[in-house]
């Protein structure tokens, strides 16, 4: 994480920047969009090696197919995604894909035009691919070939594209509606600010806990992933859940769905649930609960839970160090949610972005430090 950090650092600043350059009386700014364009240029950077601008180029084939490729709505995608999950043996004998084979070709095609110009141009470059191609060669280790390279590099996709911009965009909404919760993030970022003299690493970042704590209760509330599927490794019997009833034996092999929206939301577990209140997250009060699993728990936990908490924490960050989110005329509040397979509102994500008029005076000749 640490080594992809400035690319992240470079994307989010390019964000920033356009969202508190923007004319005052835009009005209504998309957040779905925006996020979605920022989650994408960062994994097009830190996964595939190759740098886009969604912003500047919104047709740019890199964003429209990678959106195409991590879409999971729809009946005939989640059709085969629910095969592949349960019948994974059936689909390798019907040889069903989960990508058409123009999305799978498009992504191969940059991995090994990339591969290929590093290797003629001896170019190197601190992201995921250039990891991948480092191990080529050594002791002991199977030689990745194209396929494994580009499946590697496509699970950042699969993992991070949908479920970091819908985090953000929750994150964005609640701070919005909570001014306090937004000067108590941006004193927090400020004071960063001061006493790095602009100089933001990666330490820098990650002793931000109050901003943390926002993320940490965004993802509570609104979490990615509403429920996990777990295969039960060893017989144990459950209590029962009422007095008048009996036990229940769960079985190894048995499939397992854990309700994480309802045990977010859950009495028993959390004061006033429906509250956004980050405190409940501060002086390591969560700290290693099991009650809290917005990328799941244990070894199956979501590979890209790092690579998306990160990249989200550096887009607040900017973002809150230049703008103010408001409320516009188009937010739904409180919000109105649709159905499918992961919780959206009905009627998206739109705020209102303005320069701060106190933005720190360091920020105009911010760097990255990179500790070695």
């Amino acid at each position: 994480m640490k080594m992809m950090f400035t690319l992240m650092f470079e994307c989010a600043v390019d964000y920033a920047k356009f969202l508190s350059t923007s004319p005052a009386d835009k009005g209504d700014i998309d957040m779905k969009d925006i996020c979605s364009k920022y989650t994408n240029d960062v994994i097009a950077t830190c996964a595939f090696g190759i740098k886009v601008d969604s912003i500047k180029d919104p047709t740019n084939k890199f964003y429209t197919y990678g959106k195409e490729a991590s879409n999971f709505r729809g009946v005939i995608r989640g059709i085969k995604l629910f095969l592949i999950g349960t019948f994974p043996i059936l689909v390798q004998i019907l040889n069903m894909k989960f990508l058409d084979d123009y999305l799978s070709n498009f992504f191969k095609d940059i991995v090994r035009t990339t591969i290929a110009t590093r290797d003629a141009e001896h170019i190197t470059r601190p992201d995921m691919l250039q990891l991948m191609m480092d191990v080529r060669g050594k002791e002991g280790r199977r030689e990745l070939d194209i396929d494994d390279m580009t499946a590697q590099a496509f699970i950042f996709f699969l993992g991070g594209f949908e479920t970091s911009s819908t985090a953000m965009c929750f994150a964005t909404h609640e701070i919005a509606a909570n001014p306090e919760i937004q000067t108590k993030l941006q004193q927090e970022i400020d004071k960063v600010l001061e006493e790095s003299n602009g100089e933001v690493s990666y330490e820098v970042i990650n002793r931000l806990e109050y901003l943390d704590a926002v993320i940490s209760e965004a993802l509570r509330l609104y979490p990615p992933i509403t429920n996990l599927e777990r295969l039960c490794e060893k017989t144990f019997e459950l209590p029962p859940a009422l007095p008048d009833e009996k036990p229940f034996m769960m079985k190894k092999g048995m499939l397992v769905w854990i309700p994480v929206l309802a045990i977010h939301h859950d009495e028993k577990y959390y004061d006033n649930p429906k509250k956004f209140d980050p405190e409940r997250f501060l002086n390591n009060k969560m700290n290693n609960s099991s009650n809290y699993m917005p990328f799941g728990l244990g070894p199956r936990m979501c590979i890209a839970n790092r690579f998306a908490m990160l990249g989200i924490k550096i887009l607040l960050f900017h973002l809150l160090a230049r703008c103010e989110l408001k409320p516009s005329a188009k937010t739904t509040s409180p919000i109105q949610f649709g159905k499918g397979f992961m919780i959206m509102p009905k009627n998206g994500f739109w705020l209102n972005i303005q320069r701060r008029k106190n933005m720190h005076p360091v920020l105009e000749s911010i760097s990255v430090v990179m500790n070695s």
